[in-house]
């Protein structure tokens, strides 16, 4: 009986506490981002292709060597596969949110910025 009454305590610990981390954790939705009104001179050549190349194609290119468990379906070699792919791409890496790609190497909160405002204003080329 005390063991059980333990882990009941135990158990109510931990989801009071992945509560509390849940309720500090911002994130970006899609419809949160607008173009700005002047557009953007964010384009897939002078930005997109370098963040995905940077921070994405390592495991998301069709020619990685080692995908790391990235599915097969998600490539982002070209401008074609990330934009069948934005909405995706946003809610795991534009804006505030954070969970790709993994590892230290994360991108700059200035480039996940630029992420969301590139995909807001319909990922020019």
């Amino acid at each position: 009986m005390w063991k059980q009454h333990a882990r009941g305590n135990w158990l109510l610990g931990v989801a009071m506490a992945l509560i509390t981390m849940s309720a500090c954790v911002t994130w970006t939705e899609p419809e949160d981002v607008v173009c700005p009104p002047e557009g953007t001179e964010l384009g897939y050549d002078n930005f997109a292709a370098g963040f995905f190349g940077e921070h994405c194609n390592r495991c998301h290119s069709a020619l990685a060597n080692d995908r790391h468990g990235a599915p097969l379906a998600y490539v982002f070699d070209t401008h074609d596969q990330i934009r069948v792919l934005s909405k995706r791409i946003f809610v795991r890496s534009a804006g505030d949110n954070a969970s790709m790609p993994p590892g230290p190497d994360d991108p700059p909160q200035q480039a996940r910025d630029n992420l969301a405002e590139w995909i807001a204003c319909g990922m020019p080329e």
